[in-house]
């Protein structure tokens, strides 16, 4: 599993050009799965993304969580994350988990950020989406569940 995290001033996601979604301050995930992914991972990436303290404190320090500053969180599903470009310059997505199986992991995903804090908005999976955001910083992150919790 991997997740692309930007802290965000602000974020909206539209779909067939309306607004889907919108958030203040807070993360826009976007968020990648591939074969030997679970219900457990997915979980345990959920737990790790609420408890990371990666926003700044009075003294500038990045010592505070999302639930700290009482942020937002917009997770998308991304499946690009998996691409291969190693065999040309057109990217091959075989790496992704296969939608169906996806789309399960990322309803997980999103229910297990949503049973521990309550302002979670979310992409659709599948769906053309168009995502705005304001950086913060830029302050980004590049998670990847086989770094953090490996075999």
């Amino acid at each position: 599993m991997r997740i692309v995290l930007q802290n965000v001033k602000e974020s909206h996601l539209s779909i067939a050009n309306r607004l889907f979604c919108s958030i203040g301050p807070g993360y826009v995930l976007l968020v990648g799965f591939c074969e030997g992914d679970d219900e457990h991972l997915a979980i345990k990436m959920a737990e790790r993304i609420l408890k990371m303290r990666v926003f700044q404190d009075e003294k500038g320090k990045t010592n505070l969580s999302i639930i700290d500053i009482e942020g937002s969180i917009l997770a998308v599903p991304q499946f690009t994350l998996y691409a291969d470009l190693s065999g040309g310059r057109r990217p091959s997505f075989t790496k992704a988990l296969e939608p169906r199986a996806a789309k399960g992991l990322f309803d997980t995903f999103v229910k297990a950020l949503k049973d521990s804090y309550p302002d979670v908005g979310q992409g659709v999976f599948g769906a053309d989406m168009q995502v705005n955001l304001t950086n913060d910083g830029p302050f980004t992150l590049i998670l990847d569940s086989r770094d953090l919790f490996p075999l």
